[in-house]
């Protein structure tokens, strides 16, 4: 293995498991999971990855037992005995093929599919009644949300709490916050969905108000040594060039309150890794973070392949890569670990064939990888 490898597979040290090497399986909605119970094929799939090198894994979005949590059919829950006892089964699984593994505890908020879910008669719920940008490009006749009332958050609140208590009890390794991509945790975020006249809103880092509270809840829910990462992105679905920070000094404001309230360690989603967040410095987003908060980061953005995600939506297939410049990038100390995302769902042993150097054997990603049931 050269020099560069080495640095993508040392060990790093997270909460109380020492995790292999520094990659990271990025969370991955499959919805494969029928009633929203995950199954013996959700375990071996998850079990395939462990087998393959994943050093650290991170579930597919899996929604807490909150009002409107659920945006789409067949994906896992995080709540009742059943799932749980799924998830544990997972757990099982992955620490087995010498593998750890967290839950991403996700609400979708106002991107919700109105009747699905195992709770249908749910409303779509939001910090507004503002119809998200995107919904109404792919909905002509799409409905506001239901803008949450102060019990409604309060409840939502205490529902993530009881996800992180359960996510340890299951034997978890720590869990991943969904903060990102336009969903509930960032729709009180961004301004455009968050139109409060109330507490949740005015500058960023106090629209941030609604994630420091779900952190807060978490963390007294859960041992200090078990870790809480927290995914967020600048971009914003129908908005990919969006900056919801457009300045560090007002991404510093907004990762202080995430801080303050108990994130250990960021997961900083971005289209391409490889790719500057602000003019003057070639630092991405996970950069950025380390440098802002000292706090330990997760990079992730089209790692090992041609393409970045929009082309998938679109039915493109996408070529393996070098990862030259992700090396660099760790080498430098950037960040800290690296989430691979479709490389994965094409090849689960893509970590063992890079470590050996059998590039030219890692297959290449076609767009019906996107459902993978394997």
């Amino acid at each position: 293995m050269s020099s560069k490898l080495d640095t993508l597979f040392r060990p790093f040290s997270f909460g109380k498991v020492e995790l292999s090497n520094r990659i990271v399986m990025a969370p991955m909605t499959r919805s494969q999971s029928p009633n929203s119970i995950p199954n013996d094929e959700v375990a071996g799939y998850y079990k395939r990855r462990a087998e393959g090198g994943v050093g650290l894994i991170v579930t597919e979005g899996t929604p807490p037992g909150a009002k409107g949590s659920h945006g789409y059919d067949n994906v896992p829950s995080f709540y009742g005995d059943e799932a749980l006892a799924g998830w544990k089964k997972v757990v099982e699984e992955v620490h087995a093929a010498g593998g750890h593994i967290i839950p991403q505890v996700w609400h979708v908020g106002s991107m919700r599919t109105p009747g699905s879910g195992p709770s249908p008669a749910d409303p779509v719920i939001g910090p507004s009644p503002v119809i998200h940008p995107q919904v109404a490009m792919l909905h002509e006749k799409a409905q506001p949300p239901v803008e949450m009332t102060q019990a409604d958050i309060d409840a939502c609140v205490e529902a993530f709490g009881q996800a992180a208590k359960d996510a340890e009890a299951i034997g978890m390794d720590g869990l991943e916050i969904h903060g990102a991509h336009s969903y509930l945790i960032d729709q009180f975020c961004w301004s455009v969905t968050n139109q409060r006249s109330d507490g949740y809103n005015g500058d960023l880092a106090t629209r941030a108000r609604f994630a420091s509270e779900v952190v807060k809840a978490m963390r007294a829910n859960v041992s200090d040594d078990f870790p809480i990462v927290f995914r967020y992105s600048q971009w914003k679905q129908g908005d990919y060039t969006h900056k919801m920070a457009p300045t560090p000094q007002e991404l510093e404001a907004y990762l202080n309150v995430l801080c303050e309230a108990g994130v250990d360690v960021f997961h900083c989603s971005q289209r391409r890794f490889d790719e500057p967040e602000f003019e003057d410095s070639n630092l991405n987003l996970a950069g950025w973070t380390k440098k802002i908060t000292g706090k330990a980061t997760i990079s992730v953005g089209s790692v090992g392949l041609e393409s970045d995600f929009l082309g998938s939506f679109m039915g493109k297939g996408s070529t393996p890569s070098n990862i030259d410049a992700l090396l660099e990038r760790m080498e430098n100390d950037e960040f800290d670990l690296i989430a691979i995302g479709r490389a994965l769902l094409s090849d689960p042993a893509w970590p063992n064939k890079i470590k050996v150097g059998q590039d030219e054997e890692i297959k290449h990603f076609d767009v019906a990888d996107m459902q993978v049931l394997t």
